[in-house]
C-alpha cells in the first residue's frame, strides 16, 4: 500500500474506506481513525503511538497519522519534520501527515501571551497555543471520512478539535499522565523568572484542554485515579499501554541503563553516577540512548567524567538487551507510568531497579524472581555487585522468568489490542 510519510501529499487508498463488512477478527473493517500525537521519536509516548497505529490496523481500521511539532518554525519540509520522520519509520499507517506553528506566527496575540507565561515556567500555556496554530496539511483537512479521533496528549487537543468540527467523530484522549506533575518538576531546576507558574495554574490549562474528549484515556493506576477525582463528570477508562517486546533471549556481560533525554531520566542516571556508581567502581555500565543530550546541557562535567560508559543512540535494541546481564533502572523521580521499565520487563533479564520505576503498575516488583529492589544507593550498589559476581552462574530461562509473564499479561499487544477493542466498540455502533 502507498503511503504518505508526511509531504501532506492526499492518498486515496488512506481515505476512502474499506470494503467488506466488519467481521469479529476485523471489527473496525471499513473505519478510519485518526491518531494525533506530538511529533516526538526516540521516547517512550513514541512506542505508545507506535502501539496504536498497530492495533488499530490490526482491527480492520485505515489508520491516518498526524504528528504535531510542539515548536515554533518546525513546519512542513524543516529540518525538524525531516528529523522526525527519519527516526519514526516504525509508526506505521496507511498515511502519515505532519502539522506545525509558522515562524510568523510568534506574532500572534495570544502566542505571545502563552510566550510570556513560558518565561515564568508554564509549559502548558505555550504549548496549547503553539498548537492552536499549527497548520493542518491540505490533504488531511479534505479527507472525506473519519470515524474516530484518538489523541494523544492535551496539548493536541486543538488539532483534534478542528478536524472533530469537521467530521462529527468522537475524539478520545490519551492523557499520559498528569503532565502538570511533570512540568512542575521540570521547574525545579530549570530556567525561568519569577514568579514560577505554579502546578495549580498548569494543571487549570490541562483541565480545560482535556474536558472536550469523549472519553479519557489513563495508562496507569495513579494517572487514572487523579483525573477521575479532577473531572469526576467525564469518561475515564484504564488502558495499560502496549510496548513491542524486546529479545527475551539468553544475555551477555553488559550491565545497561536505556534512557532517553528527558528531566527525570536525568535526575535517575545523574544519581547513579554521582551515588551509586562510586560504591561498585569497578563493573562496567553501559549508558545507552539519547540522554547524553540531557547531560550535555545540564551537569556537562559529570558527562565529561563519564564520558565513556554513554554510548548514544540505540540502532538495534533486540542486541543491547541480548548484551545484557542485567537491566538497571535508576528511576529516583518522575510520573506516569515508565515505558523503559516496561519494554525491560519483557526482556526476562535480571532487574536492578528503585520501587519508583514500577509506579503506576499496579503489580508487586518484588514478588518477581528476576529483580532486585533497592531504595537507596547502597542497596543499588550492592545488589550490582551480586549481578557481577554471578556472571559466569548458568543463565536463566528468560522467556519464562517472571516479568516476562506479567508483561504478557498486562502489557502485550494481544492484552492491549482486545481492551482497546472493547473501549471503542460503542463509538462505532452510535
Amino acid at each position: 500500500m502507498d503511503q504518505d510519510h508526511g509531504d501532506g501529499a492526499p492518498v486515496d487508498e488512506a481515505t476512502e474506506p474499506s470494503s467488506g463488512a466488519p467481521s469479529a477478527d476485523l471489527p473496525l473493517l471499513g473505519k478510519t481513525v485518526l491518531l494525533v500525537h506530538p511529533a516526538w521519536h526516540s521516547c517512550g509516548s513514541h512506542q505508545v503511538f507506535v502501539s496504536q497505529a498497530r492495533t488499530y490496523r490490526s482491527l480492520g481500521a485505515k489508520v491516518l497519522s498526524l504528528a504535531v511539532a510542539d515548536a515554533p518554525g518546525a513546519t512542513l519540509g524543516s529540518r525538524q519534520h525531516r528529523s522526525y520522520l527519519a527516526a519514526s519509520a516504525d509508526l506505521e499507517a496507511d498515511a502519515r501527515f505532519f502539522a506545525g506553528m509558522p515562524l510568523r506566527q510568534v506574532l500572534n496575540a495570544d502566542f505571545l501571551r502563552a510566550a510570556r507565561q513560558w518565561l515564568h515556567g508554564n509549559f502548558a500555556a505555550i504549548l496549547v497555543e503553539t498548537t492552536k496554530l499549527v497548520q493542518i496539511p491540505d490533504a488531511l483537512a479534505s479527507s472525506p471520512r473519519i470515524d474516530l479521533i484518538h489523541c494523544n496528549h492535551f496539548f493536541c487537543m486543538p488539532a483534534a478539535r478542528r478536524l472533530r468540527d469537521k467530521h462529527g467523530c468522537s475524539v478520545l484522549l490519551d492523557t499520559h499522565d498528569l503532565q502538570a506533575r511533570q512540568y512542575a518538576l521540570r521547574n525545579e531546576a530549570g530556567w525561568t523568572l519569577a514568579p514560577v507558574a505554579s502546578f495549580e495554574e498548569m494543571l487549570a490549562i490541562e483541565l480545560d484542554a482535556m474536558r472536550a474528549a469523549d472519553l479519557l484515556l489513563h495508562l496507569n493506576d495513579e494517572e487514572a485515579a487523579a483525573f477521575q477525582k479532577l473531572l469526576p463528570g467525564k469518561r475515564h477508562a484504564l488502558l495499560y499501554p502496549a510496548v513491542p517486546a524486546v529479545s527475551a533471549e539468553s544475555g551477555g556481560r553488559d550491565f545497561i541503563i536505556i534512557a532517553s533525554a528527558n528531566y527525570a531520566n536525568f535526575l535517575g542516571v545523574a544519581w547513579f553516577l554521582r551515588e551509586v556508581l562510586p560504591l561498585a567502581p569497578d563493573i562496567p555500565v553501559k549508558i545507552l540512548g539519547n540522554i547524553d543530550g540531557a547531560f550535555k546541557f545540564r551537569a556537562p562535567d559529570l558527562l565529561k567524567r563519564h564520558a565513556k560508559l554513554f554510548r548514544g543512540r540505540v540502532k538495534d535494541l533486540d542486541a543491547a538487551y541480548r548484551s545484557a546481564a542485567a537491566i538497571l533502572l535508576p528511576t529516583t523521580q518522575g510520573h506516569g507510568i515508565s515505558i523503559k521499565t516496561i519494554e525491560a520487563m519483557s526482556s526476562g533479564a535480571p532487574l536492578i531497579a528503585t520501587p519508583h520505576a514500577f509506579r503506576g503498575f499496579g503489580l508487586d516488583p518484588a514478588e518477581f524472581a528476576n529483580v532486585a529492589l533497592a531504595s537507596d544507593a547502597a542497596g543499588f550498589a550492592a545488589a550490582l555487585r551480586r549481578a557481577a559476581a554471578s556472571l559466569d552462574a548458568p543463565p536463566a530461562d528468560r522467556r519464562r522468568a517472571d516479568t516476562r509473564s506479567a508483561y504478557d499479561r498486562r502489557f502485550s499487544f494481544e492484552a492491549y489490542r482486545k481492551a482497546l477493542a472493547g473501549l471503542v466498540a460503542p463509538f462505532f455502533e452510535s
